[in-house]
C-alpha cells in the first residue's frame, strides 16, 4: 500500500448531492478531494493509497461506514476520520467512535463547520508527523510516558497506538493524578472546537482508551471511574 496522498480528503457518502456540496466546499478551500458513493468503492481505492483524511457517512450500501472505519483503523491508527451521522443515529455514532473515529458531525451541518473541523484534524495529523529535537517535552506518570508534541504514548518502552482525541483525553487525566475530570472537561480537552458531544461519546472514548492500554499491559488500570462525576488517573 502506498503512503497517504497528503492533503487529500476522501468523501464517502451515498448521497450524490451531499458528495457534490461537500466536495465543492473543500475544493474551494484548497483541499484536493476524491468522492466515493459507497464503502466498497472507497476501500478498493484506499487499499492502493490512503488519503490524508476521510469524511465518512455511516449508513451506506454494500459496506457501511462502521465497517470501513474498522478496516481503515487496521491500516492506520493516525489517519483522521470524521463521521457524518443523522441526528437519530446516536448508537451508530458511539460505535463509530469506539472503532476509532476522531470526530463526527450531525446532519444537517454547515459547510463552514465541516471545513473548520477538517482543518483541525489536518493540523493534528501534521503535528504527529513533525520531527522534534532532543529538547522535546515529555512527561512520565508511573510506567506511562506521554509526548505531547508528537501525540505519542508509551507504557514502559512499548508504544500505545492512540488517535489524537484519545491521546488528549489521556493527557488531561494523567497530568493531574488523583483529580477527577468531568466528562465536560474531557470533551473540552479532546475536541479543539466548540463541539458538543454526549456523555456516552466520552464514555466510548474512555472504553477504547482503556482497551488499548490493556492490550499493551494487561495490568495497567490507572483510569478510574468516579460514578456520578467522571474519571481520574489513579495516583501512584
Amino acid at each position: 500500500m502506498k503512503l497517504r496522498a497528503a492533503g487529500t480528503v476522501a468523501v464517502v457518502d451515498d448521497e450524490p448531492s451531499l458528495r457534490e456540496t461537500v466536495g465543492f466546499a473543500l475544493r474551494r478551500e484548497g483541499f484536493p478531494v476524491e468522492t466515493f458513493a459507497d464503502g466498497v468503492d472507497a476501500w478498493n481505492a484506499f487499499e492502493r493509497q490512503l488519503p490524508g483524511l476521510v469524511v465518512l457517512d455511516i449508513l451506506m450500501p454494500r459496506m457501511d461506514g462502521l465497517e470501513l472505519c474498522r478496516r481503515l483503523r487496521q491500516r492506520s491508527e493516525t489517519l483522521p476520520i470524521l463521521f457524518l451521522s443523522s441526528r437519530d443515529e446516536e448508537l451508530d455514532r458511539v460505535l463509530g467512535l469506539e472503532l476509532g473515529a476522531d470526530d463526527y458531525l450531525c446532519k444537517p451541518f454547515s459547510m463552514r463547520e465541516l471545513v473548520a473541523r477538517v482543518r483541525v484534524l489536518f493540523r493534528r495529523s501534521a503535528m504527529l508527523a513533525t520531527p522534534v529535537g532532543e529538547t522535546e517535552t515529555r512527561f512520565v506518570v508511573g510506567p506511562l510516558v506521554l509526548d505531547p508534541q508528537r501525540y505519542q504514548a508509551k507504557l514502559g518502552d512499548r508504544p500505545v497506538s492512540l488517535t489524537v482525541t484519545e491521546f488528549l483525553m489521556l493527557q488531561a487525566l494523567a497530568r493531574h493524578p488523583g483529580h477527577v475530570k468531568t466528562r465536560r472537561q474531557l470533551m473540552e480537552q479532546g475536541y479543539a472546537h466548540d463541539a458538543y458531544v454526549s456523555d456516552r461519546t466520552i464514555d466510548s472514548h474512555i472504553k477504547r482508551l482503556r482497551r488499548k492500554l490493556a492490550q499493551v499491559d494487561s495490568g495497567f488500570d490507572a483510569i478510574e471511574t468516579v460514578y456520578g462525576l467522571g474519571y481520574r488517573f489513579r495516583e501512584s
